[in-house]
């Protein structure tokens, strides 16, 4: 794979970028229509492909946050069109890594030393890379070690990308006044502390610690002596992807089996840590030989206040959902309803939400729950399909929910996904045995 030697750090030069991918997107629009009077039965398809690649290849050059947001968009399979998931997935562990010379000025720069001098082998052409930093393979003392290097440049540039996609994302998700940036302030601090791999180890070891008992779940060991801000190393663990793994598997029992570690690992974080592992797609995790689930990378972690948890996980309970009464007041509590709403409002947003958390809350209504049930999930893109045609709620103030939905909903979200890809049948409450 080609390298990279440079990545632009600047606002302008970030900002040129993102201007030159939305001019190539623009051409893609023109050629679409101009061959639409010839042929009116073209779809959209290729429009797509060609948008998908030019602003993939825009965001790869700048990594980092504008990566970032390619990847979570990835995530969500009901609600793109399919050429941009498969093209944004690259983001999660796929991307052109920088040259071997980047690579050992971060190092000089963090160490004092050429990685050469701290490892007994090094190997300078990284074996992954993704939005904000790529893996090399290490080894010191006969033992293999994953070293994860962090780009030049992609803390510093966290603010402006973000002031970048802030007028798109306004304009998609109909986000009215001052209050909205609430929701951009979460973004970015979480997106901050990624960069933050001091933290990120910390933050590393209490998992470890704490959720080892999983069965079958392995995590790698970390290394405080040989990380740095900008420099995290573990073991090098081997196994394949998880969207890997399940694209060739075709034993049940073993989509099980690890279907129910990863949903087990999730519920003992949530309900017990109240500390989320907030970034839940395929290139975080893999599968050994053995069948077992690998969790790497904990740098998106969300911690969870109690006072969202609590009518947070209330409307799981079906007694919630269909009293009234009890139900907006928990819509108030996590700000979905606002004391400025309307009575068309309240009326609206009562009962989409009402929809919404009457399906997406299936998989915690039962002792067990199988996730290979393709009409759960065609019925959430109808509805996804639904709430995107719907001209009403263009009307209406966008601002809806704590800032906290994002990242839990982020979760639940990139969850479900790997649940369904793993096809897996799961006992919703085994994690309370640990």
């Amino acid at each position: 794979m080609k390298t990279i030697d440079y990545i632009p750090t600047s606002k302008i030069e970030r900002a040129t970028k993102l201007v030159q991918t939305g001019a190539k997107v623009g051409v893609n629009y023109i050629k679409h229509y101009a061959e639409k009077m010839v042929n009116s039965d073209l779809t959209r398809d290729k429009l797509n492909e060609n948008n998908a690649e030019d602003i993939y290849d825009g965001l790869k050059s700048l990594k980092g946050s504008a990566l970032k947001v390619a990847q979570m968009l990835s995530m969500d399979k009901n609600f793109l069109p399919q050429a941009y998931v498969e093209k944004f997935s690259l983001s999660q562990f796929s991307v052109p890594p920088l040259s071997a010379p980047l690579v050992l000025k971060t190092f000089k720069t963090n160490f004092g030393k050429t990685p050469y001098e701290i490892f007994d082998e090094f190997n300078a052409n990284s074996v992954n890379a993704a939005s904000i930093g790529q893996v090399h393979l290490a080894v010191k003392d006969g033992k293999k070690l994953a070293v994860k290097i962090q780009y030049p440049g992609v803390a510093n540039s966290i603010s402006s990308d973000l002031a970048l996609v802030k007028p798109i994302a306004v304009r998609m998700f109909n986000l009215q006044g001052k209050d909205s940036d609430k929701y951009f302030k979460e973004v970015e601090d979480k997106l901050i502390e990624e960069t933050n791999y001091l933290l990120e180890l910390q933050q590393s070891q209490q998992v470890v610690e704490a959720c080892s008992k999983i069965e079958n779940l392995l995590f790698p060991n970390y290394y405080p002596e040989f990380s740095s801000e900008k420099i995290i190393t573990m073991d090098w663990m081997t196994g394949i992807h998880l969207s890997e793994f399940t694209a060739k598997n075709t034993d049940q029992e073993v989509g099980d089996k690890i279907g129910q570690a990863l949903w087990d690992f999730y519920m003992y974080q949530i309900h017990v840590l109240r500390k989320v592992h907030a970034d839940p797609h395929p290139g975080n995790f893999l599968v050994d030989d053995e069948n077992h689930l690998i969790a790497l990378d904990f740098g998106c972690m969300k911690q969870i206040p109690e006072d969202f948890y609590v009518p947070y996980f209330e409307l799981i309970n079906k007694n919630v959902i269909t009293e009234q009464a009890l139900f907006n007041q928990k819509l108030f509590e996590l700000e979905i309803l606002r004391p400025d709403d309307s009575p068309e409002e309240i009326e609206y947003f009562t009962e989409m939400f009402h929809d919404l958390l009457s399906l997406f809350t299936k998989p915690f209504q039962e002792d067990t729950f199988d996730f290979s049930d393709e009409s759960f999930f065609e019925s959430i893109a109808q509805l996804g399909e639904r709430f995107s045609n719907d001209t009403n709620l263009k009307k209406m103030n966008g601002n809806r929910g704590s800032k906290h939905f994002i990242y839990m909903n982020r979760t639940f979200f990139g969850l479900y996904n790997l649940m369904f890809d793993l096809k897996a049948k799961i006992a919703v409450n085994n994690f309370l045995k640990y």
